[in-house]
């Protein structure tokens, strides 16, 4: 009987967890969208720019709530943070919420016995998504930082889209780099994280061709 208030707790958790992620998803394309919103619309008025930015703190409110009330309802409060340190980077920073989709994705195949595509497919297509929404969130911050910064190359988003597929895939042109500090560590995550996903698309792809090549030898 000792034993059971923790088993029942952690299957709380998994059970919110599952029942919350639809909704973070929603949440999170808001959040994106909103923030979109605020800097690439010039001269909104003070009633729109206040509901996106009602929008954003809803927003960001709701990620933080769920991460507090999944780290209240664990059994092991301290394992719970060890183990979930991107849900805790992501709340911090809401802008790489994109890099959830990972987890997401390995939550959704743990509830099927038979995935629909193949590892290497759904590794490349996910590796793929999330560097699509992050690169698009690395040129809103970005831009935001640098286009009235003296000095800097980023005048334009058109310029900030460039510098991140450029960075995002470590081409490094080196055309249009960031001038002021906060931009630089956007620039600093994008590069580390630009690595980790070209990495994981290139190696399934690679993966995906040996396989193939493989059964036609064998053939």
């Amino acid at each position: 009987m000792t034993d059971a208030g923790p088993v029942d707790r952690e299957a709380w958790r998994r059970d919110w967890e599952r029942a919350a992620e639809p909704y973070l998803l929603a949440a999170s394309l808001l959040f994106l969208a909103s923030y979109a919103v605020q800097v690439l619309v010039p001269g909104l008025s003070p009633g729109w720019q206040a509901f996106w930015t009602l929008v954003t703190v809803v927003t960001w409110g709701l990620f933080i709530a769920e991460y507090l009330a999944r780290l209240l309802i664990s059994d092991d409060r301290r394992h719970f943070v060890r183990t979930h340190w991107l849900d805790l980077l992501v709340t911090a920073l809401p802008l790489l919420r994109p890099l959830r989709l990972v987890e997401t994705h390995d939550r959704m195949q743990r509830r099927r016995d038979h995935p629909r595509l193949a590892l290497e497919a759904r590794v490349m297509a996910y590796a793929s998504l999330t560097a699509l929404l992050l690169g698009f969130a690395a040129s809103l911050a970005v831009y935001h930082d640098e286009r009235h910064a003296p000095g800097s190359t980023v005048r334009t988003f058109g310029d900030a889209v460039w510098w991140a597929c450029s960075t995002l895939t470590t081409t490094g042109y080196g055309d249009i780099t960031p001038v002021t500090a906060r931009g630089r560590v956007t620039g600093a995550v994008l590069m580390f994280v630009g690595v980790a996903l070209v990495g994981a698309v290139v190696g399934s792809f690679s993966s995906w061709l040996l396989r193939r090549f493989r059964r036609e030898g064998e053939t």
